[in-house]
């Protein structure tokens, strides 16, 4: 189907005027396809959802659905002040149609907003990480076991490892022997899977779990925190891979595809700046306990999506959307290059958060 006939018919369903209707792809995340369709007077933004990695797409929009209902009503009695990502019924009252056995759904389209692909500046990251944790405070009292897990294990790095060694064992594509160096240092940190599944005293929470900075608006007009957005792996989790992610995505001044190893680095003001804006809205609820584990965050997230990053390369490259055959191992290379700064400068990275 071409782009004109897909958004009449998307228009259709949403209840949009095709006069001036344009469809155009908006954001850049890995897995879904995300548009924003729009008239002369109205927009909305549109997903097609991978099925692939969503098998059970009607759960991942339930998800979503219950996180917006819970964070509208703490809005009402004004516990949240961002806005909310909300989903659109179709003219019949439904939130996710079939365009020719593809699964799409509309979103409300939050005007006077940007994001970031990269942090600017500590400020800029206090603000990000203030707002991600504006959200986990308002759902501290949301029961986590009411979400599905769409991805099952989607933090689990025992299970993320089980599968690197099942696809290096199989090498369907012939690229293991050119990364044997990548392969090699994976086993070395290995044992942070057992730091994981030893943690204790540590409460499973409802989480967003993709916590990276292009997941939240800032305002035009302020520069302040506007929304967190794509709700897609709200499951239940732990507030130390939300921290974790924040800091693979903000704490580099390069993008996660950079090839430029050399500058990807901790800023370690924008560590503080996390740490700071984080835990700020979680004091209330947090754990000391909790609060320490954050480091152990800090090292697995950008290890954990390097062996993704690596594992789908050796793979065939199935899961992530790449822009040329090398991308995946380019991406794994980035995050491997920024665990090993973090783990470099422990002593003073863990000490901003001993000092809270």
């Amino acid at each position: 189907m071409n782009t004109s006939a897909l958004a009449t018919q998307l228009s259709e369903q949403f209840g949009l005027s095709t006069e001036g209707l344009k469809l155009n792809p908006i954001g850049n995340g890995h897995i879904n396809t995300t548009m924003l369709l729009r008239n002369k007077a109205q927009a909305l933004v549109v997903q097609k959802l991978n099925t692939d990695v969503f098998p059970e797409p009607e759960q991942l929009v339930n998800n979503a659905r219950l996180i917006e209902q819970h964070l509208t009503h703490k809005a009402a009695s004004d516990q949240y002040q961002l806005e909310i990502i909300k989903h659109v019924p179709t003219q019949s009252g439904d939130y996710l149609i079939d365009i020719q056995g593809e699964k799409w759904r509309a979103l409300e389209f939050i005007r006077g907003s940007y994001s970031e692909e990269v942090v600017q500046n500590a400020a800029q990251a206090e603000i990000a990480a203030n707002a991600f944790g504006q959200f986990a405070a308002a759902l501290q009292d949301f029961d986590a076991e009411q979400l599905y897990p769409v991805i099952p294990n989607f933090h689990n790095l025992s299970m993320r490892i089980a599968t690197f060694k099942h696809k290096i064992a199989a090498d369907v594509v012939g690229r293991v022997a050119a990364c044997q160096n990548e392969i090699a240092f994976c086993f070395d940190q290995f044992s942070l899977a057992d730091e994981l599944d030893n943690l204790t005293n540590v409460p499973l929470r409802p989480c967003h779990n993709d916590t990276k900075i292009n997941n939240m608006l800032f305002c035009k007009n302020t520069e302040s925190a506007k929304a967190v957005i794509d709700l897609d792996t709200c499951m239940p989790g732990y507030w130390l891979c939300d921290f974790g992610d924040m800091v693979r995505t903000c704490c580099s001044p390069e993008a996660e595809d950079s090839t430029a190893l050399e500058q990807v680095k901790v800023r370690h003001d924008i560590f503080h700046a996390l740490v700071k804006g984080y835990a700020k809205p979680l004091t209330p609820f947090i754990t000391e306990q909790e609060l320490l584990s954050f480091w152990l965050g800090a090292k697995v997230l950008p290890f954990m999506i390097g062996l993704r990053f690596l594992t789908d390369y050796l793979d065939g490259d199935n899961y992530f959307a790449i822009k040329h055959p090398e991308h995946n191992l380019q991406r794994a290379r980035n995050q491997f290059a920024l665990y090993r700064d973090i783990v470099r400068h422990e002593q003073t990275l863990k000490g901003m958060l001993e000092q809270l």
